[in-house]
């Protein structure tokens, strides 16, 4: 018998997120590729911050990293939920 295994949890993106993804439209178009499990990585390492300004600054290489082709974010141990 096989078992299926439960899809992981789909993050809702936060609106501030959305906010920055959209105000680049090469960054969104980016966001836009990546599959859920990505999507929830980058979820998690913006809102895993304490700080309101560490939170601006990820928002900020987000774009960064999406530009540059990253689909990943670096140094990122992973989505918690997982």
């Amino acid at each position: 018998m096989i078992k299926k295994t439960p899809k992981p949890p789909v993050h809702t993106l936060p609106k501030d997120m959305r906010e920055a993804l959209v105000a680049s439209p090469p960054a969104y178009a980016a966001w836009k590729t990546l599959t859920p499990l990505a999507r929830n990585e980058w979820i998690c390492w913006v809102i895993s911050v304490k700080k309101a300004e560490t939170r601006v600054d990820h928002l900020r290489r987000l774009r960064e990293n999406l530009i540059a082709g990253k689909r990943r974010p670096c140094c990122f141990a992973g989505c918690i939920h997982r």
